[in-house]
């Protein structure tokens, strides 16, 4: 990221120091994960097999809107020590207002564990044949594992979990590009913004829907929380590894320790954006590359086994290690990401595994009746676009209000950026819904 970036989209700040800063790293790259789910390697792979290279730019183009939405929620986190669930929890008044937005947040939250333990579930059949409803089980298993780490070790052993995930994840997705690498005048041709019908225009808002999801706007406020302290601004000798001073009142008081935070901060963002761009451009490119109008490959079942036809078991094995690897990884991010927003808007605290139980009935009862899992995928991805509204326009209006973020509010042209991005990937997947439920 070249250094001017920073300033064009905040107030300029000094860089933290490398052993400070590589310490503060760590809560973008979890709430990235998001951005490796599974509806994303159905869709990203989808695209390239229908059409080529035609939608790189789709990718490219959410990637750039995912870092100026993932920062904001980031510096909502850092600046004021809350989520974002938390501090509309604290501005809606009206209980039914407030429970008629957690109700919808909430089945978002469900939306998007469907598709992550679904996605988790067909991989661990496509590696081991193991039937899809146990490999549910199995996946909610091993997440409960997970998030057991974030209960009991805090945020940092939770965060090394995931990236440990995420390395796997970036290997089994991007693998199959090094074997068989893309055309590059494709690639070069497929950044010109364009659309052929309107099958690319529903699939780019598939890419978009998949890439820019509630949940992991709401998630990544609360990550920079928990890791940065509740106090405004706070910091204590952990989050520096030891180099900071534990007065709390300090932290609450001195701008250039918050100033650390976000120059350190956007360095974390960032890093996820890259390694996440990069995986779902890399998975489009593999489809374009080697699944060109090869028919099936509309469904993750299909795509593993064009892969192996066309380029090998191995390469083929690779991607079903990368797509268990996201489930996994995205999962408990997901349910963290739900725990999260029924605390902050009921203020009601479940524990995340009997959380994570509750929500795991409807992605078992969807496997068990025998639903074909890219079916769920896609209406999953449905209901995620009803959901990016309500955590879009709230964060850019928090963090454009001075009683919100003080001297740390956004630019002029940070508030108009976010309004612009909002208003294309509302519009977006307000075109996805019209396409899918009308047939189009």
């Amino acid at each position: 990221m070249p250094k001017s970036l920073p300033e064009l989209i905040d107030r300029p700040s000094a860089a933290a120091t490398l052993p400070r800063g590589l310490w503060l790293l760590g809560p973008a790259l979890v709430a990235g994960v998001a951005y490796l789910d599974p509806g994303n390697v159905a869709s990203n792979m989808t695209a390239g097999a229908q059409f080529g290279y035609l939608l790189v730019w789709v990718v490219l183009a959410g990637n750039v809107m995912a870092w100026l939405i993932q920062y904001l929620s980031a510096k909502l986190g850092v600046v004021t020590g809350q989520s974002l669930p938390e501090v509309l929890g604290s501005r809606l008044r009206n209980r039914w207002a407030r429970r008629s937005y957690w109700l919808q947040a909430e089945l978002v939250a469900m939306a998007t564990d469907l598709a992550e333990v679904i996605g988790g579930a067909v991989a661990l059949n496509l590696l081991f044949g193991v039937p899809l409803l146990l490999g549910g089980f199995i996946t909610g298993a091993v997440s409960m594992i997970l998030l057991a780490v974030q209960s009991r070790r805090g945020a940092r052993p939770f965060e090394f979990v995931i990236i440990g995930l995420m390395i796997v994840i970036t290997v089994g997705f991007v693998a199959g590009v090094f074997v068989a690498p893309p055309d590059p005048a494709g690639v070069l041709g497929g950044i010109v913004p364009r659309f052929e019908g309107t099958g690319s225009v529903l699939l780019a808002a598939s890419i978009l829907g998949a890439t820019i999801m509630p949940h992991a706007i709401y998630a990544h406020s609360a990550l920079s929380r928990d890791r940065f302290g509740a106090a405004r601004g706070g910091i204590d000798s952990r989050t520096l590894g030891g180099h900071a001073d534990a007065d709390a009142e300090a932290a609450r008081t001195d701008p250039g320790r918050i100033r650390t935070l976000l120059a350190a901060t956007r360095w974390d963002v960032t890093i996820a954006m890259i390694i996440a761009g990069s995986v779902n451009l890399g998975i489009l490119l593999l489809a374009a590359a080697n699944l060109a109008g090869v028919e099936g490959t509309d469904s993750l079942e299909g795509a593993h086994a064009a892969l192996a036809a066309g380029l090998g078991p191995v390469v083929a094995t690779f991607f079903a290690v990368g797509l268990l690897a996201s489930g996994l990884a995205s999962t408990s991010v997901g349910a963290y990401a739900g725990a999260e927003i029924m605390h902050g808007l009921l203020h009601v605290r479940i524990p995340l595994l009997a959380r994570r139980l509750v929500t795991l009935i409807p992605a078992l009862v969807i496997l068990g009746v025998g639903i074909d899992p890219t079916l769920a995928l896609v209406l999953s991805q449905v209901v995620l676009s009803f959901g990016i509204p309500f955590a879009l326009i709230p964060l850019v209006v928090l963090t454009a209000q001075r009683r919100t973020l003080g001297i740390w509010t956004n630019r002029v042209w940070t508030t108009a950026a976010g309004i612009v991005a909002s208003i294309l990937l509302i519009a977006l997947n307000a075109a996805l819904l019209w396409l899918v439920l009308s047939g189009a």
